[in-house]
């Protein structure tokens, strides 16, 4: 496993363009999120995808989350939904908030299925990788049933033979996980109730 630190990863930097060139070969990182470490892979690469699949110990058949920097990126990923849909999270986003939405075609993350769960994470440092590296998965880094690290020190420790480069940015705060919402029906249906408040009764 490889370390770097998250603020040495700075527009134009070395640092960020040797992580650009790992995400396009497959390599596996381990992110800071809002609340956690993440698994992080290009969503379009099917063999990283697997990688993470069997980091894991999960199916194939539950998808992984992705992350996002922007509206182009929702774009560049095939996601369908009417502008006005878009418009409306984006008044929540950036937030603890993944919504599945639907996709033009199937990809390797959405494990077969045409929709994807999303989120422009509240994590600024992350977005700013993203907006260099593109979408990766954010799917929790652990085992499958296991809890979500929040230390690099432990991510190294138990990941480091599997785990290609950890983004160390320090300890995350831990907490609940993003909400996650399903905007394919329509009112949305809450599908896992997390950090960010979204009513039931809320259209």
């Amino acid at each position: 496993m490889r370390r770097v630190r998250i603020e040495t990863l700075a527009r134009g930097s070395a640092a960020l363009r040797e992580l650009v060139q790992d995400v396009r070969a497959g390599s596996v990182l381990a992110i800071p999120t809002e609340s956690s470490y993440g698994l992080a892979v290009d969503p379009r690469n099917g063999t990283a995808v697997r990688r993470v699949f069997a980091l894991k110990g999960r199916e194939e058949v539950k998808p992984l989350l992705v992350v996002v920097a922007n509206r182009g990126q929702l774009e560049d990923l095939g996601v369908a939904a009417p502008g006005e849909t878009l418009d409306r999270f984006f008044t929540f986003w950036p937030a603890p908030l993944t919504i599945t939405l639907p996709l033009r075609a199937p990809l390797p993350a959405s494990s077969g299925a045409a929709a994807l769960a999303v989120r422009v994470p509240a994590h600024p440092p992350l977005r700013d990788l993203l907006e260099a590296t593109g979408p990766l998965t954010a799917t929790s880094l652990n085992r499958s049933g296991a809890a979500p690290c929040d230390d690099p020190d432990e991510a190294e420790r138990a990941f480091g033979l599997e785990v290609d480069v950890l983004v160390d940015g320090g300890r995350t705060p831990g907490g609940p996980p993003s909400t996650l919402l399903d905007a394919t029906v329509d009112p949305p249906r809450v599908l896992r109730a997390g950090a960010f408040p979204w009513p039931t009764e809320r259209r």
